[in-house]
């Protein structure tokens, strides 16, 4: 009987072993191991152009000097932080980032979102299938073809913008590009045109995951299609919505470089040039790698600052967070 016994317990330890070993991390490896190939060159990217140059970021505190190196250069400190600071500039720089960011927030986040939902009712497959092509296309298209577009749109004399106004409604023609006033507009019209579509794949497969009998059991109680979002849909991508938001309030000290760059003039410094686009010139023209990477060292740690922030508060009142 005791051999019995300890045979079952020696098998029920193998099966075990067996199911522990099933799920360890050699197993999937093993189960998915072209997949991982294929993440390969993702990673050698990412280790190249994102964690190595961190050993760079020692230059922030240093007069860099090509001719000593990086560990031969004089040691400042916090030299050009401070120089940052009292660039009389610093704070109109900083304000056109977090604005141009926080307007692309406010309303290019909730239309991916809306866009989403409203692709995700139509039955017509063949339909579905081609605006959600359409819509994201334009992601894969250069911004400088974007830009360029907009400006025969927007041109004061031959754009169909300005035909539109002067032929319809008599307004004089508009030098849109020009003024002040019209930039953030522009900038965040292109970058809505531009990602919406792509940016609602994910919440559109977020809801193609929903299960299809809580929208049965709810139009059996009544319930039409907004109270079906409502109470369905929204719940249950919410988690997913709050991820990108993080991650989006992570990034608000970075604005498209492109865009900006190629939309701003001197005659519109006041509101488009950003932090980027002051680095280009600081450090890519001007040769000033020390200040222009302490400059970038800045924007980062308060991308982490925020970053930190939103996780912890959408985890308070969502439950939900990067992690």
């Amino acid at each position: 009987m005791n051999n019995i016994q300890k045979e079952v317990s020696l098998a029920r330890a193998e099966k075990q072993l067996c199911i522990n070993s099933r799920y360890s991390v050699f197993f999937w490896l093993k189960k998915y191991k072209f997949l991982y190939l294929m993440l390969i060159p993702g990673i050698i990217y990412f280790i190249i152009f994102r964690y190595l140059p961190i050993f760079g970021l020692v230059i922030a505190f240093k007069n860099f000097n090509f001719t000593k190196g990086i560990f031969g250069s004089e040691w400042v400190g916090l030299k050009h932080f401070i120089s940052f600071f009292n660039y009389p500039e610093s704070w109109r720089l900083i304000r056109n980032t977090f604005l141009l960011n926080l307007y692309n927030i406010i309303f290019a986040f909730p239309i991916a979102i809306i866009f989403a939902v409203l692709l995700n009712e139509v039955r017509e497959s063949a339909y579905k299938k081609l605006v959600q092509t359409v819509s994201y296309l334009p992601h894969f298209i250069s911004t400088v073809v974007v830009v360029g577009i907009f400006y025969n749109f927007l041109s004061p004399s031959t754009g169909l913008i300005n035909i539109i106004l002067k032929d319809v409604f008599g307004v004089e023609p508009i030098a849109f590009l020009l003024q002040t006033r019209w930039f953030r507009t522009i900038y965040n019209t292109i970058n809505i045109w531009q990602e919406t579509g792509w940016n609602a794949i994910i919440y559109l497969a977020a809801l193609i995951g929903i299960d299809p009998a809580l929208y049965e059991s709810a139009y059996m109680d009544g319930a039409g299609r907004f109270k079906q979002f409502l109470y369905i849909s929204l719940p249950c991508i919410t988690s997913t919505i709050v991820i990108m938001l993080v991650l989006r309030i992570g990034i608000i000290m970075e604005v498209g470089f492109e865009s900006v760059m190629l939309l701003h003039s001197p005659a519109t410094y006041e509101v488009s040039d950003i932090i980027p686009t002051y680095v280009y010139r600081r450090g890519i023209i001007d040769s000033d790698y020390s200040f222009t990477t302490a400059i970038g060292m800045f924007q980062s740690i308060i991308g982490l600052v925020l970053m930190l922030l939103s996780n912890k508060l959408a985890k308070k009142l969502t439950n939900s967070g990067l992690w």
